[in-house]
């Protein structure tokens, strides 16, 4: 069971990093991330942390999935509970931003990635 749900905590990974591209792109989601600061495209500077967001969310999608023996299983168990503990900081972040519409997009996600990873990770004790 921990292995489908590290699978799905990675497919769910996947899915951030397809939207932090769109944002590199130039599509117009400013709205949705980022605090809701630009309407319409990022700056810049917000591309810049999409790109950045894409490394990160792929430690967290391949920590977890180490935790269960995939990715080469040769990661140390600490990396997944780093990626619990990012999990924990992206979800209270997209609970508390001013954008009504990272909230009501984004928030419920990252609360159910984080969930993934912890029960993940006390479920690999």
């Amino acid at each position: 069971m921990t292995e489908l749900l590290a699978q799905l905590y990675a497919l769910l990974c996947l899915g951030v990093i397809v939207f932090q591209l769109l944002l590199i792109a130039g599509l117009p989601l400013g709205e949705y991330t980022q605090g809701g600061q630009n309407k319409g495209a990022l700056p810049p500077r917000g591309r810049v942390m999409a790109a950045l967001s894409i490394l990160v969310l792929g430690f967290m999608a391949l920590a977890i999935l180490s935790a269960v023996g995939f990715a080469g299983g040769f990661w140390p168990r600490w990396t997944g509970w780093v990626a619990v503990g990012l999990s924990a900081l992206t979800s209270t972040l997209n609970w508390i931003t001013p954008s009504r519409k990272e909230r009501m997009f984004w928030a419920p996600i990252a609360t159910v990635m984080l969930a993934l990873a912890a029960y993940v990770m006390i479920g690999t004790a």
